[in-house]
């Protein structure tokens, strides 16, 4: 997210006749460099007791954690609790009538859920059943806090973040299934992309001898036609090709819109989920980097993701509309790689809510109620921190084990591995990025006394002006003493959502200090402030406040909200 460069702030501070060398306190549009917290591993845990119900009264010291089964030193620790009262916010007074008390804001979005359709995997029938459990549920989900939007994998119907249920409803009636492949009663031989996997990728014997019976049987040849063992093996590795091509494309396409969706979260300044509604897909190992990479997208931006197999209850068999006829041999094999093709459809689903925290809902046709379950998301979610000592950057995968000392009969639900990186991050990447973070949330941060005034100042009827005054308690922060002078530099962004939590605009600010013994000793209570002008039209906003400083890496942010009539 690029922020627009703001106006000078007003810090009270500057002498007449400094030149930028001695000023004490001057500010420049461009980020501070942070010192990094490198390769930091988050790992969020649910734990459940014997009756499902979540526990959330752990501490740090009940957890043990280790990588590649060697222990690890929990350096991070915090509780997730949904569903804690709103916190306060400061609410912007009219600039021209600051005695007038200020019009009630609307309630602030808190509560973000992105709904998946898996269209290129869901069938028709799936995919209707989906679509009418969603309608149900989110006829009575939506409260004024909580907005939802409605993507697919196909990108063929999405609707950002809303709580018009109008809008969603006819979102819904816009899901079609959206498959890259068109499949054929002709193809021959019949290929599925996890027996394509099977035969290229595992050298599944049995496998091969079944897709080159169906070849025989749907051909019409026979073993003892001159020429036919070639044209046959021809046959089966040109559907084994098309197949895996097109299998791998799908999976691969799912992959990426779901980190696109992990990326619009993370710009929700609120709680987040994503609950993807599918009937499983297959992953083969050349996409295990990419599944992995996805969780870690959305461990960092704190989304929880969910997941609802549209199967329900159901039974795995042969499709007998399949021209398999003269491959009889060739049935019990295929039934067996079904089998296995649909519990492996299941577990990316199974893999990606266990490590995000979320849940896999499954074998159960009550897709309206497992909907509830899952928009509803964990009571408490554990999120342990580590740093990996020793890490070499060869992007090979470390598997993770959490575990209580004491067990007690809880069920612990946690992620399941990462890959390395293959490079070191760049600190200052990572220093935005944390702010970044800071700033589309809803948490308030406290390490630094700040104080956040709002006004603002309606231009015209189409025109106004929010007023962002951060008045921040410089004196207790961490300096770097050099040349007589105690230096440390303060980013500032002040961020502007609108209703529905979009990012509508905001302004970064840098303020570098070089403050002299006596100047950081005069400094009052009340602090320096830094004043930012936002733009905008008449309206209900959230105003988000973040300030850190480099040397103490310390942080502070603070809400707002503005109702401009």
């Amino acid at each position: 997210m690029i922020f627009r460069a703001g106006l000078v702030a007003s810090l009270g501070l500057l002498c007449a006749g400094q030149t930028p060398d001695t000023a004490e306190v001057s500010t420049r549009d461009a980020p501070a460099i942070f010192t990094a917290r490198v390769n930091l591993v988050l790992v969020p845990v649910v734990v459940r007791d014997k009756n499902g119900k979540v526990a959330g009264a752990l501490r740090q010291e009940d957890f043990q954690l280790s990588d590649k089964g060697k222990p690890q030193l929990i350096t991070r620790f915090s509780i997730e609790k949904t569903g804690t009262p709103p916190i306060p916010a400061v609410v912007a007074t009219d600039e021209l009538q600051p005695d007038k008390p200020p019009p009630e804001a609307a309630p602030i979005p808190e509560h973000f859920v992105a709904y998946l359709f898996d269209d290129i995997h869901l069938d028709i029938q799936n995919l209707i059943w989906a679509r009418n459990a969603a309608g149900k549920h989110l006829a009575e989900f939506l409260e004024p806090s909580t907005r939802a939007a409605i993507f697919t994998t196909s990108g063929l119907v999405n609707l950002d973040f809303t709580d018009d249920r109008e809008k969603l409803h006819q979102a819904l009636e816009r899901l079609h299934p959206h498959a890259d492949r068109n499949s054929s009663l002709a193809d021959c031989p019949p290929m599925t992309y996890y027996m394509a996997d099977a035969i290229q990728n595992r050298q599944d014997t049995l496998a091969r001898a079944a897709a080159t019976a169906d070849a025989y049987a749907c051909s019409g040849m026979s073993p003892g036609d001159p020429g036919a063992a070639q044209v046959v093996q021809g046959m089966v590795q040109a559907a084994l090709s098309r197949e895996y091509a097109i299998g791998g494309g799908e999976s691969l396409r799912s992959l990426q819109v779901m980190k696109d969706v992990v990326r619009r979260l993370a710009t929700a300044p609120g709680s987040r989920s994503l609950i993807l509604v599918s009937r499983g897909f297959y992953l083969t190992l050349d996409h295990r980097s990419e599944e992995a990479d996805l969780m870690d997208r959305a461990i960092r931006a704190n989304v929880t993701i969910n997941s609802l197999d549209t199967r329900g209850l159901y039974t795995v068999g042969v499709d007998a509309s399949q021209p398999l006829a003269g491959a009889a041999a060739s049935k019990p094999i295929r039934q067996q790689m079904e089998i296995a093709n649909a519990s492996a459809d299941s577990d990316v689903m199974a893999e990606l809510a266990s490590a995000t925290g979320g849940t896999f809902f499954h074998n159960d046709n009550g897709l309206e109620e497992g909907l509830k379950q899952l928009a509803a998301q964990p009571e408490y979610v554990y999120v342990l921190g580590f740093t990996p000592q020793n890490l070499k950057m060869d992007g090979s995968y470390h598997a993770l084990k959490v575990t209580l000392k004491n067990p007690g009969g809880f069920d612990v639900q946690a992620r399941r591995g990462y890959y390395a990186p293959r490079h070191i991050a760049d600190p200052e990447e990572q220093a935005k990025q944390e702010i970044q973070e800071a700033v589309f949330s809803r948490d308030e941060i406290g390490d630094i006394p700040v104080n956040l005034n709002l006004q603002f100042f309606k231009s015209s009827a189409t025109s106004a002006k929010v007023t962002v005054v951060a008045k921040v308690d410089i004196r207790n922060l961490h300096y770097q003493k050099a040349g007589g002078r105690n230096l440390d530099t303060l980013t500032i962004v002040s961020g502007l959502f609108d209703r529905n939590g979009n990012f509508v605009t905001g302004i970064r600010k840098t303020v570098e200090m070089r403050l002299k013994d006596e100047t950081l000793a005069s400094t009052p209570a009340s602090g320096i402030s830094v004043r930012s002008v936002l733009d905008v039209i008449p309206g209900s906003y959230m105003v988000r406040l973040v300030v850190r400083d480099s040397e103490g890496q310390t942080m502070a942010a603070r809400n707002g909200a503005v109702q401009i009539p």
